[in-house]
């Protein structure tokens, strides 16, 4: 099962930070939640560091 994230993240098409929700992804040892932009649905992310 997928870890959920909710939070806040900043949209590089918007150029301002959103509130999203999202999985959480791990790649070598960081932890990165993934998800949508509510206003313009380009793909966000934020690192959420070392697990």
């Amino acid at each position: 099962m997928a870890e959920s994230y909710s939070g806040e993240a900043y949209c590089v098409k918007c150029k301002e930070k959103r509130a999203f929700s999202g999985e959480v992804h791990e790649t070598n040892g960081r932890r990165m939640a993934k998800g949508k932009c509510p206003v313009c649905n380009t793909t966000v992310t934020r690192i959420l560091g070392k697990s």
